[in-house]
């Protein structure tokens, strides 16, 4: 991240920076993988979970355009709220709600970006270009 990037959102978030690569945990009992990265398993309640970077591209298995402004702690920017499409993207092993800063269809690809929003840096996908 240069010196003019805002600071992370949360660095927990992620396996590395560059590229930019999320992290998730791997349950060793029941096989479960979950985003973000957590300490007990949410499928079998144990503890044998590990950090695992999860694959930077994926698929779009779904989308929506958020078409009206979030509830906090969602900010409108001064210049006003604008549409935007939140996907879930299938990595494989995992679903991971994001937002994507481009137009997508079912079944598109897609990569992880850091995306830098007002005071923060957090992670959105894109569209591989074909």
């Amino acid at each position: 991240m240069g010196p003019t990037t805002p600071p992370l959102v949360d660095e927990s978030l992620f396996a590395q920076l560059d590229p930019p690569v999320l992290a998730g945990s791997d349950c060793a009992d029941c096989d479960v993988v979950v985003f973000p990265a957590v300490t007990r398993c949410p499928g079998c309640a144990g503890t044998a979970v590990s950090r695992v970077a999860l694959p930077r591209r994926g698929t779009v298995w779904t989308w929506t355009e958020q078409a009206f402004a979030p509830k906090p702690p969602f900010r409108v920017p001064d210049s006003g709220f604008e549409p935007f499409v939140v996907a879930y993207v299938d990595l494989g092993s995992v679903l991971v709600e994001s937002r994507v800063l481009s137009e997508v269809a079912i079944g598109d690809e897609v990569e992880l970006r850091l995306w830098a929003l007002d005071d923060c840096t957090t992670f959105a996908f894109e569209k591989v270009a074909a």
